[in-house]
């Protein structure tokens, strides 16, 4: 298999499985790879080119990894990643004259806590014309998509390995998550359910730690019977899954019972 600073490390492993070895050889920060779930969620996503900054070493160190498992490296390739690292955003040359919220959800990571209720309540503040900035230990990729859904324009500038900060710029508004989320809070529950009263696949996730919910979610999907319906117990509405649902084509209905305890039904028709 050819590969380059584009391919995605899903491709590599799926190509031969001895690569996981390899790769985690390299650097302790690819051990989180070893998790099937945390696998399966970053490993589509997640190029050569990103995973060698991410771990700390460089993309030829990964090719000579790679190189005695039958992979040839085509090294003339520019990586996407540079490509759009160049295009940066219009708003990002206009920050100083733009009003500027700064976040940094550090600590609160650091506290094994889950920062994104903080997080949206800052959002709920940003007006069109305005940036929030979250500084964070990593790029926060779903934040970024979900946040874009809503209307946002982003930039996230990786400073180091242990430092990223992300700007969203507030553009004018359209249908946003909330929005989306309350249509499908309640609506036609009923119906939905008794459609697939016969074909449910039942899930309790409200013991697990984030991002553990997500995954499990995603784990069981993956495997989903067709004309079967996932029935999720959560703790709360779980707005960083939704936009994944959406891409993956799931349509979901969700059921508020009470505080710290929501229902969810995931399916496609």
């Amino acid at each position: 298999m050819i590969i380059n600073a584009n391919t995605k490390i899903a491709s590599v492993l799926k190509e031969n499985t001895n690569a996981l070895e390899a790769i985690v050889s390299l650097s302790p920060k690819f051990e989180k790879l070893r998790n099937p779930l945390l696998r399966k969620v970053m490993a589509p996503r997640t190029s050569l080119a990103t995973a060698s900054k991410m771990g700390g070493c460089t993309l030829d160190e990964l090719y000579q990894k790679l190189e005695p498992l039958g992979f040839k490296a085509d090294k003339q390739i520019k990586t996407n990643e540079e490509e759009e690292q160049t295009q940066v955003p219009h708003f990002v040359k206009l920050l100083a004259q733009i009003q500027v919220t700064e976040l940094d959800v550090r600590p609160v990571i650091a506290s094994g806590s889950d920062p994104l209720k903080l997080i949206m309540e800052e959002v709920k503040k940003v007006k069109p014309g305005e940036v929030l900035k979250i500084i964070n230990t990593f790029q926060p990729t779903p934040l970024i998509l979900m946040l874009q859904k809503k209307g946002f324009e982003t930039y996230c500038d990786n400073i180091s390995d242990n430092l990223s900060e992300t700007y969203f710029y507030k553009k004018a508004a359209n249908n946003t998550v909330e929005e989306e989320i309350e249509k499908q809070v309640s609506n036609d529950w009923e119906s939905v359910l008794q459609q697939f009263k016969d074909k449910l696949q039942t899930i309790d996730v409200r013991h697990l730690q984030m991002p553990q919910p997500m995954l499990t979610i995603l784990d069981a999907l993956e495997h989903l019977a067709p004309g079967t319906a996932l029935y999720v117990y959560h703790k709360r509405i779980p707005v960083f899954l939704l936009p994944e649902l959406a891409e993956k084509g799931f349509e979901y209905r969700i059921k508020e019972i009470q505080d710290g305890e929501v229902h969810l039904l995931i399916f496609k028709q």
